[in-house]
């Protein structure tokens, strides 16, 4: 039986030249491919794939919040994230939302196999290229908070300071979440109270810095 992969990345071409080296393989298979977080959360639901190759840095909903909310209905589902950033916070947070593996996208495609083998067997995998601490780092997650967006918002801000940050009004985030004006107003302050920024030009900044969305 073939294993089931979806690919997320709002890149066309990295898209494309992903699916033609895994379709190679005869144990794959490419069942779909997405451009963006609340996409490729509808395209878990619709496809039920084994595996999610999941970007990082997407458009409307991050790869760590649309990991996050694909596996709290669909635990059986595998995610590997791959991603431009090695930098530890991206690893840990993508680790707590549930995802089993992190690539950086420089990776070689044996390293890639390697990965998709790893955790169709249940196993984590983490690229090379990311220091062995970041395991240490990872397993001690309990003590001391990092000072990032993952640490100061919570997944519902994160969701709201990403759709400000790429230019949508209160009554389109209010719509595409599914909450009241009021609501998206309430989190609006309740996010530059927390990072003690006072314009949506200086959220748009931090939530880039943050890789919350793509520049």
């Amino acid at each position: 039986m073939k294993t089931k992969i979806l690919i997320a990345d709002d890149h066309r071409l990295f898209r494309d030249g992903l699916r033609t080296l895994l379709e190679k393989r005869g144990d794959l298979e490419v069942v779909g491919e997405t451009v963006d977080g609340p996409g490729t959360v509808a395209a878990a639901k619709r496809l039920n794939p084994d595996i999610i190759l999941m970007d990082v840095t997407m458009p409307e909903l991050n790869g760590i919040e649309a990991t996050r909310q694909i596996l709290a209905d669909h635990p059986q589902i595998r995610v590997i994230m791959l991603s431009m950033h090695a930098d530890q916070r991206f690893v840990v947070e993508s680790l707590r939302a549930g995802a089993v593996g992190y690539l950086v996208k420089d990776c070689a495609i044996d390293e890639l196999l390697e990965a998709i083998r790893a955790v169709s067997k249940n196993q984590r995998y983490l690229s090379r290229l990311i220091e062995n601490s970041i395991i240490t780092d990872y397993l001690n997650l309990t003590t001391g908070r990092s000072g990032s967006a993952f640490s100061i918002l919570t997944a519902r801000e994160r969701e709201v300071l990403q759709l400000l940050a790429e230019g949508k009004g209160t009554k389109e985030i209010a719509g595409q979440l599914k909450v009241s004006v009021k609501t998206v107003e309430t989190h609006r302050k309740q996010i530059m109270d927390k990072l003690d920024l006072h314009s949506i030009a200086e959220l748009t900044k931090y939530a880039i810095r943050e890789g919350l969305t793509p520049i």
